[in-house]
């Protein structure tokens, strides 16, 4: 019988928290401090599960829906839990808060792990007395969809509190990865900035619109990207592999780092002439329902991958 997890922040990542844990079967315990937040969160994570039921990736949505519980009292969500996932406002003094109120309220035993994207653990949990069983969890956004989890310990997190939560992202169907020691933005981050800056430097130089850049990725890198990483993909670019790869474009790519050795901070007039040509595709008001179409089409790429996978035995 599984074990019931408390989740720590119903906003969109909490709530994608919930359905990981609950569609593996776990009772979760979802708590938030704000009573508006609470009053509409299973409104969402029912939608959601059903979108997910009619890809055929969860067979009946409103058995996951009901192992859900909104909880007003923290203590009371985290009484007798094995793991906690926290995932509350991404600030250093609203987490050191939250995880001083937890290793308080939780039992010596629970694993706290944090959904911060780039704050490392060391910047608020120093502090605590059960700092030893505190970690990052980082998912992508919406993790039920995206299945990477980045494991990163703070110089004080036991070796043990790493392995038993990678076995608990495992056997809730996520691809935990582990770091090895902290770094500033983590590892998907580090790499999503590395295209980031690219392509905001290219669309301020004139070198395309934003449009255009988009697609390169979407229409182009995206497609191998969803099934393989960098490693992988250059080691199938080259008829000798990797070291062949090196031999031919290393010098591009070397040319390419030394252009940018002077980054520069997105600037205010920057993001608003990328804001005006996104607004001229998607308005504000009209964002809402293209995440929706963007997690409609994540369901469509999942379920084709669970289904590719099966027949080619990956």
């Amino acid at each position: 019988m599984t074990s019931p997890i408390a989740v720590v922040g119903a906003g969109l990542v909490g709530a994608g928290w919930a359905i990981v844990f609950a569609r593996a079967g776990h009772d979760v315990r979802l708590y938030d401090g704000d009573e508006k937040i609470r009053a509409t969160a299973l409104d969402g994570i029912r939608a959601n599960l059903e979108g997910l039921q009619s890809f055929d990736l969860i067979n009946d949505a409103g058995a996951v829906a009901d192992r859900i519980a909104v909880h007003g009292d923290l203590a009371s969500a985290v009484a007798g839990v094995s793991y906690v996932q926290e995932s509350v406002f991404e600030t250093i003094p609203v987490k050191h808060e939250v995880t001083q109120q937890l290793d308080e309220a939780c039992s010596s035993e629970t694993v706290i792990g944090s959904s911060s994207s780039g704050i490392p653990a060391s910047a608020f949990t120093e502090n605590l007395k059960g700092r030893s069983r505190c970690l990052i969890a980082h998912p992508v956004n919406p993790p039920y969809l995206v299945p990477l989890v980045e494991l990163v310990p703070a110089p004080w997190t036991h070796s043990g509190v790493i392995d038993s939560t990678f076995e608990l992202m495992e056997s809730v169907g996520q691809s935990p990865i582990r770091i090895d020691r902290e770094v500033e933005g983590f590892v998907l981050n580090r790499l999503q900035g590395a295209l980031l800056n690219e392509a905001w430097a290219l669309f301020e130089e004139g070198y395309a619109s934003a449009g255009d850049i988009d697609k390169t990725v979407s229409e182009g890198l995206g497609l191998r990207w969803s099934f393989m990483g960098p490693f992988q993909t250059i080691d199938l670019n080259a008829p000798g592999g990797v070291s062949d790869y090196a031999a031919r474009l290393s010098p591009l790519y070397h040319a390419v780092a030394e252009s940018r050795t002077d980054p520069q901070r997105w600037s205010d007039a920057l993001v608003a002439c990328v804001e005006h040509e996104r607004r001229q595709h998607v308005s504000a008001e009209g964002l809402k329902d293209r995440r929706e179409w963007r997690d409609r089409r994540l369901m469509a790429l999942a379920a084709h991958k669970a289904k590719a996978s099966k027949k080619l035995g990956d």
